[in-house]
């Protein structure tokens, strides 16, 4: 049985929660046979942050490079209202690990759980840049606070981030035997660095002949992903749609609670977290929905290669859907700790 090195940053509110849940569930895993784990947990967070000054130092990072994946849960606490230790810390990983591609599947697990009517089947992938854009925070203040003040902020694109997110795409679907590419930007309006993605989709998708290409203004993608979401296989934008994007493919798949995501740099260490935030308000109140974490480390699984494993823990987080042995945002009346036992369970005995 192959053996994994594992960080763990639990995060703020519900974050350590909802990581804990993960966790138990990797434990399974290992109890089941199907992989082993070495797992580290890191500090980072609000209350270390508060405590020492300190969001994610440079020897955390040099630490994560040496391992094989990194689990996060959620960063946003009140006592930091402008959330710098979030941002360091996660936006921190992403651009200082440069993990370029945001890997985000919209797959619907139970049909009741879509909010759009005669939909009982959604399954297509996003891919979002994941280092550029409006969020590399170029930009700035000037006459700050006075009714003259001007702010700018810079969409940075460039040739090489853009035509690797997007080859990226066009490689997923080919090894997956899908047949369409979809790429979404707003180049009828922003000229110059949308341009630019729709000419180098074009001259990248010419490599590969066996794939549909399509391009879609963003306003004309978000409305056929309400009228007809399963014209959809991949879809590959910018970060700041690639933000918009998914959270309406979460609303479509069931909730924010059910949505996970993949940091990826291919062939390096790995990032994966659940997509909802900390939700303060709930934490250590065990209503939480763990399983959007729960399929992040199901995502981790598939990542490292460990497909059997993966597929179980898809299968249980499934099950644990359709029986409704779940928190009460997906149909069922558990808390927290319990959903989470269900899934171990279920792993346990597969």
């Amino acid at each position: 049985m192959k053996r994994y090195r594992i960080g763990v940053v639990g995060g703020d509110g519900i974050g350590p929660e909802v990581t804990r849940e993960a966790m138990k569930v990797l434990e399974a895993v290992e109890a089941a046979g199907l992989a082993g784990f070495d797992v580290k947990e890191f500090p980072y967070g609000a209350d270390h942050y508060l405590e020492t000054g300190e969001t994610l130092p440079d020897e955390a990072l040099e630490e994560f490079r040496a391992l094989d994946s990194v689990f996060m849960g959620a960063f946003g606490d009140p006592r930091v209202p402008d959330m710098r230790h979030a941002a360091d810390i996660l936006l921190g990983t992403r651009f200082r690990l440069d993990l370029y591609v945001n890997h985000r599947p919209v797959k619907l697990l139970h049909e009741r759980l879509c909010p759009l009517k005669g939909v009982s089947a959604l399954d297509f992938t996003v891919f979002r840049e994941n280092t550029e854009g409006l969020y590399a925070g170029m930009g700035g203040n000037f006459k700050l606070g006075t009714p003259d003040e001007i702010a700018t902020q810079e969409d940075i694109n460039t040739r090489k981030g853009v035509e690797r997110i997007i080859r990226h795409a066009f490689e997923f679907a080919r090894k997956r035997g899908l047949e369409r590419v979809c790429m979404s930007d707003k180049s009828n309006a922003l000229r110059y660095g949308h341009d630019l993605w729709t000419r180098v989709f074009a001259e990248v998708g010419a490599e590969y002949p066996d794939i549909e290409k399509d391009h879609l203004y963003v306003d004309a993608l978000v409305m056929q992903l309400v009228r007809k979401p399963h014209m959809f296989q991949v879809i590959v934008t910018c970060n700041m749609f690639g933000d918009i994007i998914t959270d309406l493919g979460a609303a479509l798949q069931g909730g924010l609670g059910l949505a996970a995501s993949a940091n990826l740099h291919p062939g390096e260490v790995a990032m994966f977290e659940p997509v909802h935030g900390s939700a303060p308000k709930y934490t250590g109140k065990d209503v939480a929905n763990p399983l959007g974490a729960i399929l992040a480390a199901q995502m981790m699984l598939a990542e490292l290669g460990e497909t059997s494993a993966a597929k179980v823990v898809e299968d249980a987080v499934r099950e644990s859907i359709r029986t409704r042995k779940c928190t009460r945002d997906v149909g069922g009346s558990l808390g927290t700790a319990a959903t989470g036992d269900f899934v171990v369970d279920y792993v346990r005995n597969c």
